[in-house]
C-alpha cells in the first residue's frame, strides 16, 4: 500500500526565505591538449584544466515587483466589491420605496449591502497600504530610498 498522500494545498516547508533566494548560473570551460587522444583526453588530464565560473543573480527585485502587483490586484478587487455592494444597497433603497409591502425586508438588505460596501472599502484601503509598504521595501532594497522614522 502506498504511503503517498494527496494534498490539495502545496506547503513548501523546506523553502528558503525570499531574501536568500537567488538564481545561480554556472559555465564550465575546458582547456585541453587540442583534442588529442590518449591519457585524460576530454577529461581534464595532463596539459589541460577546467575553469568554472559561477554567477549569482539576486531575484529579490522581481519578488518585490510580484508582491506589489499582487497587492495592487487585491486592492482593485476590494474596490470592485465596494462598488458592487454600494450599487446593490442603492437598488434595495429604491425597492423599499417602490414596494411598500416588503419595505422592511428591503431596508434590512440595504443595510447589509451598505455594511458589505464599507467592509470591502476597508479591505481595499488595507491593500493600498500593503502595496505602499511593498514599494518602500523595494526601494530600500535597491538602495534608492532610505526610510527614516521621525516619530
Amino acid at each position: 500500500m502506498s504511503e503517498h498522500k494527496h494534498h490539495f494545498f502545496h506547503h513548501n516547508k523546506e523553502e528558503k526565505p525570499q531574501e536568500e533566494v537567488a538564481a545561480v548560473y554556472a559555465e564550465t570551460t575546458e582547456y585541453g591538449s587540442g583534442g588529442q587522444g590518449g591519457y585524460g583526453a576530454g577529461q581534464g588530464g595532463y596539459g589541460s584544466y577546467v575553469e568554472t565560473t559561477t554567477e549569482v543573480i539576486d531575484t529579490a527585485k522581481e519578488d518585490y515587483e510580484k508582491e506589489i502587483k499582487h497587492h495592487k490586484h487585491k486592492e482593485h478587487v476590494g474596490e470592485l466589491g465596494a462598488v458592487a455592494a454600494g450599487a446593490y444597497a442603492l437598488y434595495e433603497k429604491h425597492q423599499a420605496k417602490k414596494d411598500p409591502e416588503h419595505a422592511h425586508r428591503h431596508k434590512i438588505e440595504e443595510e447589509i449591502a451598505a455594511a458589505a460596501a464599507v467592509g470591502s472599502g476597508g479591505y481595499a484601503f488595507h491593500e493600498h497600504h500593503e502595496k505602499k509598504e511593498a514599494k518602500e521595501e523595494a526601494e530600500e532594497a535597491s538602495g534608492k530610498k532610505h526610510h527614516h522614522h521621525l516619530f
